[in-house]
């Protein structure tokens, strides 16, 4: 990331952060008064990204990773009759089980 994505992305997270509209004008305003410089469309582009997309949902979430890829069906030929769709089977894993201290025969506080 630059330092003009940086900049206009503290600026739109405290205008967030303090309920402000977030517009091209004052995130412009919010860098200027941090005495950096930015190209001028940086300001803008995050603006519409506001716009389109709620903030507090791009916080919560950051470490949610893109889509899959899509999976590929083969479709039945047109003269053969469509099975009907099995249910997924689901896999039961058998969790190990945690050890206490009852099981080592002492404990942390004896």
């Amino acid at each position: 990331m630059s330092i003009s994505e940086i900049a206009c992305t503290y600026a739109a997270l405290i205008l967030h952060d303090d309920g402000i509209p977030i517009t091209a004008e004052k995130i412009a305003a919010l860098v200027k008064a941090a005495n950096v410089s930015v190209e001028s469309y940086w300001p803008g582009l995050f603006a519409k990204l506001a716009e389109k997309r709620d903030i507090g949902d791009l916080i919560l979430n950051v470490g949610a990773g893109g889509g899959g890829g899509a999976v590929a069906v083969a479709a039945p030929g047109a003269g053969a009759a469509a099975p009907a769709a099995a249910a997924p089977v689901e896999e039961k894993k058998e969790e190990p089980k945690e050890e206490s201290d009852d099981d080592m025969g002492f404990s942390l506080f004896d």
